[in-house]
């Protein structure tokens, strides 16, 4: 089993996780980021995807993560989220209305409206929550 090292999974409401972890995959802006233990320091900005996380028993978690910071040093990572869920947490019809939402916006804007970057950028969000719930959560 690789090293351990503290994980903080934190949203400017909650920890949505905190503890001894032996890897992270984290949605990087230039791509995915693997992080083990005595990592290079490291400060990064994210971007919406699928972030994962296996604990010192070898057992996945999974989140839907909507942008942030990844932080490392002295074998320890900060993912500074400004929205982060576990996929056993994400409200599906909470989702799928996001997503109808921004789909309505999109189809119904014009190409210069800044409400439109504002529904695309949600309508992003709700897909990778319903991907990851589908994939790895709870499919209600």
């Amino acid at each position: 089993m690789p090293a351990p090292f503290q994980l903080d999974v934190i949203t400017p409401d909650r920890t949505v996780f905190s503890g001894t972890v032996v890897s992270l995959v984290a949605p990087g802006v230039e791509g995915y980021l693997g992080i083990l233990a005595h990592h290079a320091p490291l400060v990064t900005a994210l971007r919406v995807g699928e972030g994962r996380v296996t604990d010192t028993e070898g057992r996945e978690t999974y989140f839907a993560i909507s942008g942030g910071f990844l932080e490392v040093a002295d074998n320890r990572a900060i993912l500074l989220a400004d929205a982060a869920e576990r996929a056993d947490e994400i409200d599906v019809a909470r989702a799928q209305a996001a997503r109808r939402r921004a789909e309505e916006a999109r189809a119904t804007r014009p190409r210069e409206d800044p409400v439109l970057a504002a529904a695309e950028a949600e309508l992003a969000r709700a897909l990778n929550r319903l991907h990851i719930a589908r994939e790895h959560g709870r499919a209600d």
